[in-house]
């Protein structure tokens, strides 16, 4: 048999880790069950195992590097007897007998059964074991984007499968975004006979016109006139339930923020609010009027909003 890191294909000072990764790459590349139609994917198959039998045990890794076992797991000749070997023969391994090298016997008993089940999914072992149920298909991505409203009150919206088939999938009130819906059984079907994969909707909240979320409460910027912060008022404000009134006080800044208690997103017991930050503006066209009186307050009246900053 050939060197195993030349049969993984990775380097001696390779980790446990990149070995693995190795294994289930080729094992699930020339698993006989997946190259019926390959006569010679069987003796690959075989050899990756056999590879992976003396790299993936931490102990027959170790003698092999060392020269002590061979390639195929045999022990190597390493000096007249009493010389070096920390075990004699013993009966029961291959040809009748294993070996002790100071810490463990070295024998057939090493099983990557636990490799296969990982690599096929499910937490089911490969076929070629014939102890256990086939794996499931793979699972398949998707993608679902609704409005911030329907995720607060809850929906339904269709999706496609790579199949072209169409499925109708029920969104719950109160769903988050980049949340995670699955679909039993409408994923991939199990090359292996096993069970279908599921569907995995992944759903987006699309972005709103004018609410920011901020955890389960929403932030709107609401435009009001100069004379709406000076004097004061009512005025009316949108909410994903419908427009209400809210009370400006008078003389209220640009920035300020006011709350409208429960007009946020559901939460446990209850509901977010809603936060109203005031932004002044200005007439779209320039105001002689407002000009004229501007000029009479920087003569008479001035004062400095900065004074904080100096």
């Amino acid at each position: 048999m050939r060197d195993p890191y030349d049969v993984l294909g990775v380097p001696k000072s390779a980790a446990a880790a990149e070995i693995k990764k190795a294994f289930r790459r080729l094992a699930k590349t020339y698993h006989p069950d997946q190259n019926k139609s390959d006569p010679k994917a069987k003796e690959k198959f075989a050899e990756v195992n056999a590879a992976y039998e003396i790299l993936g045990d931490e102990k027959k890794r170790g003698q092999f590097d060392r020269g002590e076992i061979d390639a195929e797991g045999k022990p190597r000749f390493q000096g007249f007897p009493g010389g070096g070997f920390g075990g004699g023969p013993r009966p029961g391994g291959p040809q009748g007998f294993e070996f002790d090298f100071g810490g463990g016997r070295v024998g057939p008993g090493f099983d990557a059964g636990d490799i296969f089940a990982d690599l096929f999914g499910g937490g089911a072992a490969s076929r070629t074991r014939g102890r256990r149920a086939a794996p499931a298909g793979e699972d398949i991505p998707l993608t679902a984007s609704i409005s911030l409203a329907e995720s607060v009150n809850g929906t339904k919206t269709r999706v496609v499968l790579p199949t072209g088939k169409t499925l109708e999938v029920p969104i719950p009130a109160g769903i988050e975004d980049g949340k995670q819906l699955r679909l039993k059984g409408q994923g991939q079907p199990s090359p292996l006979g096993g069970p279908a994969g599921d569907a995995i909707v992944t759903v987006h909240i699309a972005k709103h016109p004018y609410f920011r979320v901020d955890g389960s409460d929403l932030r709107l910027d609401l435009p009001i006139t100069l004379y709406e912060a000076v004097l004061g008022g009512k005025v009316t404000v949108p909410t994903l339930t419908g427009a209400v009134e809210l009370g400006v006080p008078a003389g209220s800044n640009g920035g300020r923020t006011l709350r409208l208690r429960g007009k946020g997103l559901p939460k446990a017991g209850g509901a977010g609010d809603l936060l109203v930050t005031l932004r002044i503006i200005l007439p779209d066209e320039a105001d002689p009027d407002l000009q004229a009186l501007m000029r009479q307050w920087q003569e008479k009246k001035s004062y400095d909003p900065r004074h904080d900053l100096k």
